[in-house]
């Protein structure tokens, strides 16, 4: 019997989900699907500067597990990129994090978010 999957927790969805070259059309041939705990690896190890340990502990994932989600995703942002094709973030094995600071911190967006409104007024 195979190990019930354990979700992957996201603080956020990417903004735009689909990025490539301008005019291209979006069928198979030309797209790279990246799933959203993928983009998630890329944005707490690269833009955030987390550790793939620490990585992991937000998403509440094992360390070697982050370290194959994020290997997969260096890769399609390399083809993307090289092969000029089309890059869509959508899909995966994730939930979103609830944004009331349980378990997230730094790197949160929903947190920041919060405080970067809570700023304004």
């Amino acid at each position: 019997m195979p190990r019930p999957m354990k979700w992957r927790k996201v603080c956020c969805l990417p903004e735009r989900n689909k990025f490539g070259p301008l005019g291209l059309p979006a069928d198979v041939k030309n797209c790279v699907n990246m799933t959203v705990d993928e983009y998630e690896t890329i944005r707490l190890i690269d833009l955030e500067g987390f550790t793939q340990e620490e990585c992991a502990s937000k998403m509440n994932v094992a360390r070697t597990t982050v370290q194959g989600i994020y290997i997969e995703a260096r890769k399609k942002l390399a083809e993307s990129l090289v092969n000029g094709k089309i890059l869509l973030i959508e899909g995966g094995e994730y939930r979103l994090c609830d944004g009331l600071g349980n378990g997230c911190g730094r790197g949160c967006r929903r947190h920041r978010r919060v405080i970067d409104f809570d700023d304004k007024e």
